[in-house]
Order: C-alpha cells, then structure tokens, then sequence
C-alpha cells in the first residue's frame, strides 16, 4: 500500500498535472462547479438510498418541514414553526404562506399529507419508511396548517424529518422527479448530462434569503488522480469529499487552495450478510471482528489515524460507548472461532466493493487480513447502481464495505429486509423502547446497550468514521466542513 500511495502522491498526480496543465481560470463569481465522486442514480431522494442523491438536491432543489443545520441541530424549512401536544402524540406544524413549487404551484398543507401518504403507500420506494410509520393520521386543517397525530410517542420522529426521504413533493410533478425535479427550493434543476455534470440555477421566486450563486455545477469525477488535477487546474471549484488522501500534503502547498478535514456521521462497516452461511453463525462473523485491524486499514486508505467504531454508532453522540476493545486483533483466537464452526481450513466468499477510495482500497486491505485465516474472498467491483441493484435491494452478497452515512441510522439493524439480514427479536424490541423512550438520559442508556448487543453478536465489521475531505479554493466560502447530513447546501456558499 506504501508504494501505491507513493506513486499517486507523485508521479502519478505530477503525469496528470502534465496531461491538464495549472491555468488561469477566469471565475464569474455568481457561479460555482463542484466535483463529487458518484453520480446519483436518480434525482429524487425519495426513489433510493444513495447517498449522491440527498447531497445534490437536498436543501437546494428540494425541501422539508425542517432542516438540518451544519452543526446537527434541527431548524424550520417549510414548516416555520411546531408545537408538540403534551403527551407527544399530536404534533401542529404552522406552514410558509409564501412557498411555491419550482413549476408555480403554491405550497400548502396538502402537499404535506400528499407526501408523507406517498412514502408509506404500498408501491412506496422510501428507503427509510421508518420516519413515516408512526404516523396515524395526517390533516390538512388549513392551507397553512398540518397536524400529525403518532400512533405512539416517537422520540426521534422530528428528527428524522430532517432527512432527505422526509422531502415536500408536488402530486402534480412527483412522478417525474427522478429526472426532472421540482421542489420548493433555493435552486431549480437545469439539465443533468449523465455521465459528466448536473446543472442547477438559482430560484428567483424563493420563499427565502436569496442565494448568492445564480448557477451551480456539479461534476462527476470518480478517478481519485483526475480529482487532484481537476482541482489543480482549476477545472472545478470544491470537491465534496476527496478520494486522494495522499495528495493533501501537495494540495495544502498550493495557496490557491483551501484543504479541510472534517468529520461525518458515516459509519463505514465491513457489511456481512447475517442470513447466508456460514456468516449466519456468529462464531464466523466473531472471527472476522477478531482480523479487522482498524489501524492498519485506515492508515492504508488514507494515511492516518480516524475515529474507529466498535458498534454501529457515532461518537459525535452523547449516548456512543467505545466498543472498539471487543474484539481485538487476535489471529490464534479467530483461527480457533472458526474451526469450531466447522471451517479449520477457512473458506472462499466474495466481497463486492461499491467504487469510493475507502471501500476499493479498504477492500483490497480486509482481504489480505481475511486470509490470515484461510477467508479467501474475491474481490468483485462494481459500479454503485449495480450495488445498489445487487447488494443494497438484492442482498445477494457475502460481504462488501460500504459508509452508512445517516445520522442515528441504527434502527436499520431492527429491520428484518435490511440488507445484512440481522434478524434479532431482542434488538427489534429494545428499539421500539428507545423509539418511545422521550426522557433523553433514559433514552441513552438505552442506546448504550443496543450497541453492546450489535458488539456483541459482530454483526458486521465496524472499522471507523469515514471523514469529509473537502478541497476549495481559496477565496470560495460556505462549504460545510462537517456533515451531520450528507449535503451541500449551496445557498450557503458565495464567493469572497
């Protein structure tokens, strides 16, 4: 790995360099072109679970009650206000009088209930239908008034609001906005050139502050030495997340350039398909837990230390307990899990590898320390609408590494079709007590022992939190270092 990170650091980045020569790059400062990794495979969040998805149009083309600000906390977006009933089963949302959708039609209280009956109807494709099941009934009482009423009190349902599956659709427009979207947002969608760039433009009829930027671009480059000449030419602006870790030294000597390092809510795990054998036994999967070196595989992938994981939860959280001493590396004790599962001689999977950096090279490293013990998996890369379609929807898997980058996503592990299979009533039942757990001290501790249970039982490998690498140039503002959501809000960002 030492001489693979050697040959991007530099040969490999000062050939390309060569191949897209440093130029002067006349910017008009009421525009902005922002790399990205991955290209979303659609354009409305509430069609699939890619992260790509909620970062392009989420707070730009489309909207929702609340919002998530960069520091996590929950603020108004459509609703500008909400008031709870006091035994938490009735929530009143008083809604903007002056929102419009992109195509004229004026936001009201019946696009709420539209939306929120859309994500549970049985034909829904809501990746998180979890946000919506609490809900008994839904009334527009007035064009400006929404009341919900939970079947139970439901701790985080505020909360998860905020995320990109909770988006306000139009009945009118909703069918099409996997490919033309219309929201109520600060940016309306232009054109979408697959394969290369999606186009943005600024909303002049927005309800709110108007956005500095007139137009955005985002472009498409999955190439990790491409990204660095990109940004090196001056070819694009930001990039979101930089999958060339070992060219941030030289990105951080160029004074045209801004380098951040910030944190994410992206829990990045070994996934394990808990249904299929011999990962339905948890000796094989304890086994895998006791390889996993955390150290070795970051600083392999990125060069250094990160915040490692023990549990599926982030330690940004009041409630995280550092489980990351279960299991340590230990190579006679996973050997010895193993043969008392009945394999002494290990034996042959796949680990399918969706394209980041972090999952490719990660990948590559988990398979080495996998062989220590006879594991022999082949490594299969696909392309993220494949993974999605194979591994996400399909479950046809044996492993894979992938970034779980939603906030508070640990209900996903009560999920009996999520896509590693847990299927643990004891879980199942702990989260419906945390989800109508509203004493917050209760509520931890109670998070506390799902983490211990998930440790526990290995359901998969859990390596560390995956960080936000973000590269700006130098006079350009606005760009969230953190995400406490996977977005780019780019009515935040301008030009200085």
């Amino acid at each position: 790995m030492t001489t693979r990170r050697d040959l991007l650091a530099g040969a490999g980045v000062a050939a390309l360099a060569t191949q897209f020569p440093l130029r002067a790059y006349a910017q008009a400062k009421d525009s902005v072109v922002i790399g990205m990794t991955l290209e979303p495979p659609t354009l409305d969040p509430t069609s699939g679970a890619a992260q790509a998805i909620r970062e392009v149009v989420l707070q730009n083309i489309f909207e929702g009650l609340v919002a998530m600000d960069r520091t996590g906390k929950i603020v108004p977006a459509l609703a500008e206000s909400w008031t709870v009933s006091p035994d938490g089963l009735t929530y009143t949302f008083k809604l903007r009088g002056n929102a419009r959708f992109h195509d004229g039609t004026p936001f009201s209280a019946h696009d709420v209930k539209f939306s929120f009956e859309r994500a549970v109807a049985p034909d829904s494709t809501n990746a998180q239908r979890w946000i919506f099941t609490p809900i008994a009934a839904i009334e527009a009482q007035d064009p400006v008034t929404v009341v919900i009423r939970l079947k139970q009190p439901t701790a985080n349902f505020v909360y998860g609001l905020a995320w990109g599956d909770a988006i306000i659709v139009s009945p009118a427009t909703a069918a099409d906005n996997k490919t033309k979207p219309v929201g109520t947002g600060p940016f309306k969608f232009a054109r979408w050139n697959r394969g290369d760039r999606l186009e943005f433009e600024r909303n002049a009829d927005y309800w709110g502050p108007k956005p500095a930027l007139a137009k955005a671009v985002f472009r498409f480059i999955g190439d990790p030495q491409a990204q660095v000449a990109a940004l090196r030419a001056g070819d694009i602006d930001a990039f979101t997340n930089l999958s060339a870790p070992e060219a941030i030294p030289q990105l951080k000597a160029d004074p045209k350039l801004k380098v951040t390092l910030g944190k994410t809510e992206g829990e990045t795990i070994l996934a394990i398909n808990n249904a299929k054998a011999p990962f339905s036994d948890v000796r094989v999967r304890q086994a895998i837990a006791h390889v996993l070196d955390r150290k070795t595989i970051a600083l392999g992938v990125y060069g250094f230390d990160l915040d490692y994981i023990g549990s599926h939860f982030s330690p940004l959280h009041p409630a995280y307990v550092d489980l990351t001493g279960t299991y340590p590396v230990d190579i006679a004790k996973a050997k010895s899990l193993l043969a008392a599962a009945g394999f002494p001689n290990g034996f042959s999977c796949t680990l399918r590898l969706p394209p980041p950096a972090y999952a490719r090279r990660g990948g590559e490293i988990i398979a080495a320390l996998l062989a220590q013990i006879g594991i022999n998996a082949a490594i299969e890369p696909l392309e993220f609408p494949q993974w999605l379609e194979r591994v996400f929807r399909g479950r046809d898997f044996d492993l894979t590494v992938i970034a779980h980058t939603e906030p508070l996503d640990i209900g996903n592990y009560a999920r009996d079709d999520y896509y590693f299979q847990y299927r643990n009533p004891e879980f199942k039942a702990l989260m419906a007590r945390i989800d109508t757990t509203l004493d917050e001290a209760e509520r931890n501790k109670l998070y506390g022992e799902a983490q211990r249970m998930l440790a526990r039982d290995a359901v998969n490998g859990f390596l560390f939190i995956l960080p936000k690498l973000t590269v700006t140039k130098a006079d350009l503002e606005g760009m969230w270092t953190d995400w406490p959501l996977p977005l780019t809000p780019l009515a935040e960002v301008r030009w200085r």
